[in-house]
């Protein structure tokens, strides 16, 4: 039964580096909660960090701590998987993508058994300005969620939840971007018959859970199931308050959101400061009516820093074992793949491979890049360059690129809608850099101190 309490105590106790704790009082709708994690980020720190007395919507000390950053580095995704921090590269990856291939079903217990039902709001009662909802960036219209909403499909039955942004705009009324995925797609279906969404935005859960909604698996996958391998123990379901059990919740939440996607309502959203590190467009997006809100009584109220370190992490982590796997399959020798936070943990890529054969570099790059769209700039290097250390790529780059033989340049390829150097159409082009020496001719040795030196 794992927890977001659960998740801090084992920072304090055996990582206390890797956590602050603010108890002044602070405006998170004032951006003072961003302001101070930026100062920490300008100094070269990733800690979680836990404000005692946030002030909510109505301008109160909340009665909720608000935690911003809980994985922003690889370190803490790793405590939060149970592994050690030290293993925080290609051993994690592989381990999330190891997990990723199975399913454990879910276990159902009774609402009363459900701790996250230990307050329960209705209607007029639940009432979102009860939470420390945060303004991130100068241009944000209004504060913004920026946790997982769940949606179920029509036709499979399977959940399906991700990381969305929700608009604030009113204390039971939000506007939910989504981009054309599986959340959209389960939308759309309800929408081409005027149906609502029933959708519940799991505010806070402990970090495994949470890191399991960043899966790469196909549509139609029942998350829940998806979410338990990854967890290492089974996702604990309960009724939901609003649709009873036609829609299960994550009993061991902190805190959870109900309320209904509105079928075929779009409201003016955003502008937002997105992934990309620039403000993403304000866009006619979709609307929730909230119905109900419940939680424990102990509940931390959780926001993810957007455009940040802690965004980044969240997008590289899943997507390099998946991606290790899939070139594995036709270039043995690959040594590890690194999603760097340069690219905002999804358009730099950086592959090491042991090259045996002309030509396997560019297949590593290939793979890497028809397997994952927001790919762009990918590079392989040698298996004695450290993927994961970008000056040692880079090095690579200067010392063993020819641009006139070791660039590629692929073009019109659909790209990402929140990049901002994407056409209109949403075309892309995309770059290799095969930064490996040539296999068929003498190269100079790189200079090294020897080991009995050493």
């Amino acid at each position: 039964m794992l927890k977001m309490n659960d998740f801090l105590e084992v920072l304090k106790k055996k990582y206390p580096q890797e956590l602050v704790v603010i108890d002044d009082k602070i405006n998170p709708a004032e951006f003072e909660a961003t302001a101070i994690l930026q100062h920490l980020e300008n100094a070269g720190k990733y800690p979680a960090v836990l404000f005692t007395k946030p002030l909510n919507l109505k301008g109160e000390v909340s009665k909720f701590p608000l935690l911003i950053n809980a994985v922003a580095n690889r370190e803490k995704f790793a405590i939060s998987l149970g592994v050690d921090p030290s293993q925080c590269k290609l051993p994690l990856a592989l381990l999330y993508s190891e997990r990723e291939l199975g399913r454990v079903k879910p276990v159902i217990i009774p609402k009363k058994e459900a701790p996250v039902k230990e307050v329960i709001k209705l209607g007029q009662e639940a009432d979102l300005r009860e939470f420390p909802i945060v303004k991130h960036h100068y241009m944000d219209p209004a504060p913004f969620l920026t946790m997982i909403p769940i949606h179920r499909d029509l036709e499979s039955g399977a959940y399906n939840a991700a990381f969305l942004r929700m608009q604030y705009k009113g204390p039971r009324r939000l506007g939910l971007y989504m981009g054309p995925r599986n959340n959209w797609e389960i939308v759309r279906r309800h929408d081409v018959k005027n149906l609502d969404t029933p959708t519940v935005i799991v505010v806070t859960h402990h970090p495994a859970w949470e890191m399991g909604t960043l899966n790469v698996a196909p549509f139609g996958t029942n998350d829940y199931e998806l979410i338990g391998s990854i967890m290492g123990e089974p996702v604990r379901l309960t009724p939901s308050e609003t649709w009873g059990e036609d829609f299960m919740v994550p009993a061991d939440a902190d805190i959870l959101i109900e309320g209904n996607t509105l079928a075929n309502t779009r409201e003016a959203e955003g502008p937002f400061g997105e992934y990309t590190g620039y403000f993403g467009p304000q866009r006619y997006s979709n609307i929730i009516d909230v119905t109900a809100i419940t939680y424990c009584r102990n509940a931390v109220y959780q926001d993810a820093f957007v455009g940040h370190a802690e965004n980044w992490i969240m997008g590289s982590v899943p997507k390099e074992g998946s991606i290790y796997q899939k070139i594995k399959a036709v270039v043995p020798n690959v040594k590890g793949v690194h999603f760097a936070n340069s690219g905002c943990g999804r358009h730099n890529v950086y592959i090491a491979i042991e090259q045996t054969v002309e030509g396997q570099a560019k297949q590593a790059a290939l793979v890497a890049m028809g397997n994952m769209e927001l790919s762009k700039h990918i590079v392989v290097v040698d298996s004695d360059i450290d993927p994961y250390n970008e000056t040692e790529v880079l090095w690579a780059i200067a010392t063993r690129v020819q641009p006139d033989e070791d660039v590629e340049i692929i073009h019109n390829i659909k790209g990402g809608n929140l990049d901002p150097s994407v056409r209109g159409d949403l075309l892309s082009s995309k770059m290799i850099i095969d930064a490996t020496k040539p296999t068929g001719r003498p190269f100079e040795e790189r200079i090294r101190i020897p080991a009995e030196a050493m």
